[in-house]
């Protein structure tokens, strides 16, 4: 169950109605959302937003959702001018101007656990918030001292994260965190909702700085 107070729920609720107002929801496939399943897309999407407020919807304008994991194609050029194409397979995707991209299998596996560390919808949302200032590079926008401050700390678990994946090392938090500073952020972010005391064992100053942006956690 969400622990929100009168206030945040009020802000949440306010949030959500925005959402489903602005937005469009598509299932794909042979996926069919009702009203209910909508407003719980909605709400999931607008969590983070509850302090940050109604300004991290900007910039997109679709919501896509697939009834399981998908697929996309990749590409890369390398230096020496050879093109690599691969497929990988997403829970979640959020193109830096396009859609927010789900799998509503995942989000409701991430509902039916909402403490096992997971929560893609958060993990997507992360990136949207981070993309606002223009740059996807795991600040969001913040008061310059805060964006100091932020980056000081995040840097700071990102290079120790890295090192102990490098060095092979057994660690508590999702390795794919360690992939990007963006993906730390938004690994971070999910940890943040769905297993918060963790998060303050592992990266205190991390912890503080994501309480400080959305909140405390809001699963009881």
């Amino acid at each position: 169950m969400l622990a929100l107070d009168e206030t945040r729920q009020q802000r949440l609720a306010a949030l959500v109605s925005r959402f489903l107002h602005e937005k469009t929801i598509t299932p794909l496939g042979d996926l069919t959302l009702d009203e209910t399943a909508r407003c719980q897309l909605a709400a999931l999407c607008c969590l983070p937003l509850i302090e940050f407020g109604a300004e991290g919807l900007h910039g997109w304008s679709q919501l896509i959702v697939y009834p399981d994991a998908f697929r996309v194609k990749r590409n890369h050029m390398d230096a020496a001018g050879v093109l690599h194409e691969w497929h990988d397979e997403l829970i979640g995707e959020a193109w830096e101007q396009g859609p927010l991209i789900l799998s509503w299998a995942d989000v409701q596996a991430d509902c039916a656990d909402p403490r096992a560390g997971f929560c893609v919808a958060a993990h997507e949302m992360a990136h949207k918030l981070d993309v606002l200032d223009g740059l996807l590079d795991g600040t969001p926008p913040l008061p310059r001292p805060w964006q100091r401050e932020w980056a000081r700390d995040f840097q700071t678990a990102f290079d120790a994260l890295t090192a102990a994946v490098d060095a092979g090392e057994e660690i508590a938090i999702d390795p794919y965190a360690a992939e990007c500073p963006e993906e730390f952020f938004a690994v971070a972010t999910e940890y943040h909702f769905s297993d918060p005391a963790l998060l303050r064992v592992e990266m205190p100053a991390v912890a503080k700085h994501l309480q400080r942006l959305y909140g405390p956690p809001p699963f009881a």
